[in-house]
């Protein structure tokens, strides 16, 4: 949630971003993840790829961190 504030993407709760993320690519609906589901579930949907790299891009965390 603290990136995701700091790089101003603030529309979808911490909760609702792993519901989606979970219902876009848990292909067996066992209700987890492997690192292999989460890979390939990522690669193969572009939006998502492009939401979780803006979610969770450090760059804007170390300017703060830099500016005190």
């Amino acid at each position: 949630q603290a990136i995701q504030a700091i790089n101003g993407y603030t529309n979808m709760t911490a909760e609702e971003f792993t519901n989606m993320v979970f219902q876009k690519i848990d292909v067996n609906n066992d209700g987890e993840l492997t690192l292999e589901e989460f890979i390939n579930g990522v690669e193969k949907d572009e939006d998502l790829m492009e939401l979780i790299s803006k979610s969770f891009d450090l760059s804007n965390v170390l300017k703060v961190i830099q500016n005190g």
